[in-house]
């Protein structure tokens, strides 16, 4: 059984693409098979993994917008690291919204696309883009969990309400079963700020937050801009560490819970 996990926040900035490259490769390290889904027009996936977004002549988009005649498996790239699969995104995606809201059951055009992949994979990973719109909700619907990264800040916390909004609206009108995940991001460990703010995400949310804290560190800048993950540009810091225990929890869940 796939694994659909949705990566979310309206708020932009908190380390979702981070978390989806990283969380990806960590996960394709243990041997599974794994689907990255870039579902942002600003393509900060698929820089991130190296490639250059204008090259692509079918992305996502049109897969969203004509399933009939182009399938996820004609778009979907390798990438360098090894298990690891990429569904491209660029600019052209920016028109989804306008041309999907008009349609029948436009939240669930996600749903349908994975349905057809959907056993060639062990996990997906969909990165939303920073906001609550049509293509968010469509990763919303077709995932059975979100991970919300969180920056360890009182205004990321605030944000985080407006968010709980959509996705209990998700949950009554479509995909019950959608289970929600707190991951505390770009923590500031000299701070007591941060620590205080990190304490209180693990009260509010107890039960839906993971153990694992990702530190800010500017390696994962670097990793970006060299176009590689974390895990491969810095085997043994910090930042690369923390997604492979943040793989071991998921693992740990997925293997007891499904």
């Amino acid at each position: 059984m796939t694994a659909i996990y949705a990566i979310a926040n309206q708020k932009g900035g908190v380390g979702k693409t981070t978390t989806c490259i990283c969380l990806g490769a960590a996960l394709a390290e243990t041997g599974k098979r794994v689907l990255l889904l870039d579902l942002d027009p600003q393509a900060g996936l698929t820089t991130g993994l190296g490639f250059d977004p204008d090259e692509f002549e079918t992305t996502i988009y049109a897969a969203l917008i004509d399933p009939e005649t182009v399938t996820l498996r004609e778009i979907t790239v390798e990438t360098k690291v090894p298990n690891l699969w990429l569904v491209p995104s660029n600019l052209d995606l920016a028109g989804a919204e306008a041309e999907l809201i008009g349609e029948i059951g436009w939240d669930r055009n996600l749903k349908e696309l994975l349905t057809a992949p959907v056993n060639r994979y062990d996990f997906i990973l969909v990165d939303c883009p920073p906001s609550l719109g049509v293509l968010t909700t469509n990763a919303l619907m077709a995932a059975n969990c979100v991970i919300v990264p969180v920056q360890t800040e009182y205004l990321a916390l605030r944000g985080l309400k407006q968010l709980g909004k959509i996705i209990s609206k998700v949950k009554r009108k479509g995909n019950p079963q959608l289970e929600v995940r707190i991951l505390r991001t770009m923590h500031d460990v000299r701070t007591v700020h941060a620590r205080e703010i990190g304490e209180e995400i693990e009260r509010v949310f107890s039960g839906q937050i993971y153990q694992t804290v990702i530190r800010r560190t500017i390696k994962f800048a670097d990793a970006s801009l060299a176009g590689e993950p974390i895990l491969s540009y810095a085997k043994k810091s910090p930042g690369a560490m923390a997604y492979r225990d943040l793989a071991k929890e998921i693992l740990s869940y997925e293997e007891t819970n499904r």
